[in-house]
């Protein structure tokens, strides 16, 4: 069976999306809606048997349409992602899922009693370096998990209606709980609107998990370089993730402590004070081959094998839910000076 598909909005991410899901087996975007005439151009140039129109409703009220996309601003995904739901359609929505946790409990309870898939565009979650990653942190290669230290920096694009932290942050906030398979116990936020009075474009979030496990994220608007960048520091060893490195994204360091059978560092000691050092290891470094294949692809053909075979999608609603919670939390935080917000909630439960 073919899975007709439509999208509402065509903008900055909405091409990127349609692309992907049109190379899908047995898929077809059939509809195409957005409220710019150029955009709509555009999109009936390049995809000529679709269907573009201004009214979104029109893709709803189309019992032929089984699933929508959802790729406007995120102060719009709920109204819009509820609508499809109650028309009877899959809803795959953009990140953040939506603007307030509230809004967020809602999409879930009405994609349960709808019997519909939920999924947000966790893109990273299905990106093979982020799987890799994955794979040594479960496996133990890195050891216990100390701190993870995030950047995610550009010159643009300013948003108008959210700040920075809400336009970045669900990126490194979905890779960490992917990786940490926890919610983390805290979160603090500062952050200042240099460029448009009120709405942040350069912050610094900092997260606490159980476990003595911190996460510190950098996101901004206003750096002059592209920078993609994750430092894991682990008990054992250490890994640098860049995702702007169009081949070698990954290296994992032999470094750290040296211990002793007790698992205490091994010390090393002199006459003074000055001289009193820890013992380093420096071991090699290697850089292993991952699968560069395209995370939008991948992301793609898993909604619509979650609609084929009715299963739960790797970033369902729940997943969407706790990114969420902690944007609001850390927004919070953001307006009160930085002030350390906790954050209470099950890692499953909505």
């Amino acid at each position: 069976m073919t899975i007709n598909i439509g999208i509402i909005g065509f903008g900055y991410w909405g091409p990127n999306l349609v692309r992907n899901f049109a190379a899908v087996k047995d898929v077809r975007v059939t509809h195409i809606a957005d409220l710019d005439d150029v955009r709509l151009a555009t999109a009936k140039d390049i995809y000529p048997g679709c269907t573009t129109t201004k009214n979104y409703k029109d893709m709803l009220t189309d019992p032929d349409v089984h699933a929508v996309i959802v790729a406007t601003p995120v102060t719009s995904h709920f109204r819009f992602a509820s609508e499809a739901l109650q028309h009877g359609k899959h809803v795959l929505i953009e990140k953040p899922m939506t603007h307030t946790v509230d809004e967020a409990r809602k999409l879930i309870a009405l994609a349960k009693e709808k019997g519909k898939v939920l999924m947000v565009d966790h893109t990273f979650e299905y990106c093979k370096p982020v799987e890799k990653i994955d794979g040594y942190i479960k496996g133990g290669e890195l050891g216990e998990v100390f701190s993870i230290s995030m950047s995610r920096l550009n010159l643009g694009l300013f948003q108008k209606d959210i700040n920075v932290i809400w336009d970045l942050c669900p990126h490194d906030i979905s890779i960490l709980l992917h990786l940490l398979r926890q919610m983390p116990v805290s979160v603090n936020a500062v952050g200042m609107d240099h460029v448009q009075k009120g709405i942040e474009d350069d912050c610094h979030v900092f997260l606490r998990f159980g476990k003595n496990i911190t996460a510190s994220l950098h996101v901004s608007w206003l750096d002059p370089c592209k920078v993609r960048r994750i430092a894991i520091v682990g008990s054992k060893k250490m890994l640098l993730y860049d995702d702007v490195e169009p081949t070698d994204k990954i290296k994992l360091y032999d470094r750290g402590i040296v211990k002793s059978k007790d698992g205490l560092p091994v010390l090393q000691y002199y006459t003074t004070p000055e001289e009193f050092q820890l013992a380093y290891k420096y071991g090699d470094v290697v850089i292993p081959k991952v699968d560069l294949k395209e995370p939008l692809a991948v992301m793609a053909n898993h909604f619509v094998s979650c609609i084929r075979d009715g299963k739960a999608p790797l970033t369902d609603g729940i997943s969407g839910l706790r990114v969420v919670k902690i944007l609001e939390a850390a927004q919070q935080s953001l307006k009160n000076n930085g002030v350390v917000i906790a954050i209470d909630g099950s890692f499953d439960a909505p």
